[in-house]
């Protein structure tokens, strides 16, 4: 698979990685199905798993994801590059966002543990919290850098401005916030063109729009014609797109299913001019 790199001089991880939350939420499968996909997405050449400790049913099952991913790597380790975030909590299964600068610091030492290594390789604001200013919580990525816990950092769900204001705390490798068909914000508020010109990892989680949208994108007629003349499914050119319109895009859509994992692997193969961009995006 072909590679792209996290952050100006981070290092080299395919282009297309792997998303951990379905894997663990509602929903999720049994683990060795689980193991199974995750197995499938290694051999397909994927080198960028991306968790979080809050992928898990509730705050009772904190760690699920990490952990789960840890076993899938036994044997495996030295050839995959983890990426994790803090600053959410999950209260009776709810979503809280939670960036005080303890909550992060705790939840990196819990997220070391649960991952069963010394240093996490990438570890992401999850989001802005609502209880500090924005830049208390990136500066608790600078003391983890600096404490050797974490060894590039990274911010989700920001905006440029927020963007912006972390570069100056901390150096950012990556900005990992949702792009798919259906919301192709970063395109246009100047997030990817920010991320660009730094050379920053753009992760683009939820690429097919999340579990409930994917489904519609088989059913979109034009779509489908555009994949079924170069052979692929609409899922794979859809990534495939992503890679080509910018530089820095790395997608981590997540599955529950091996052949959807290697499916999404397969999209680094695909190569598209920009005359097939513009077709595309005439569909979309």
């Amino acid at each position: 698979m072909k590679q792209r790199r996290l952050g100006p001089d981070g290092p080299l991880v395919s282009e297309v990685g792997l998303g951990g939350m379905y894997l663990s939420i509602d929903g999720r499968p049994e683990e060795a199905q689980a193991i199974r996909t995750l197995h499938a997405a290694l051999d397909a050449g994927v080198t960028l798993i991306d968790t979080a400790d809050v992928y898990c049913l509730d705050d009772r099952d904190l760690g699920h994801n990490e952990r789960l991913i840890a076993r899938a790597l036994t044997g495996r380790r030295e050839k995959v590059l983890v990426a994790t975030k803090g600053g959410l909590r999950r209260p009776n299964g709810a979503w809280v966002h939670d960036g005080r600068p303890a909550q992060i610091l705790a939840a990196c030492d819990a997220s070391l543990k649960a991952l069963g290594v010394e240093a996490i390789d990438l570890y992401q604001l999850h989001a802005p919290g609502s209880y500090v200013p924005f830049t208390e919580s990136v500066g608790a990525l600078a003391r983890l850098r600096e404490q050797g816990k974490i060894r590039l950092a990274g911010v989700s769900n920001v905006t440029p401005l927020e963007l912006a204001a972390a570069r100056r705390i901390v150096p950012i490798a990556t900005v990992q916030n949702r792009w798919n068909v259906f919301d192709r914000g970063p395109e246009r508020d100047g997030m990817l063109a920010a991320c660009e010109a730094a050379g920053i990892a753009f992760l683009a989680y939820s690429p097919f729009g999340g579990g409930n949208r994917a489904p519609k994108l088989t059913r979109n007629e034009r779509l489908a014609a555009e994949a079924k003349k170069r052979g692929i499914t609409p899922h794979r050119l859809l990534l495939a797109w992503m890679l080509a319109k910018s530089p820095v895009a790395l997608p981590i859509p997540g599955s529950r299913q091996a052949h959807n994992a290697e499916d999404s692997a397969w999209a680094s193969g695909v190569e598209l001019s920009p005359a097939d961009v513009m077709e595309i995006e005439a569909t979309l």
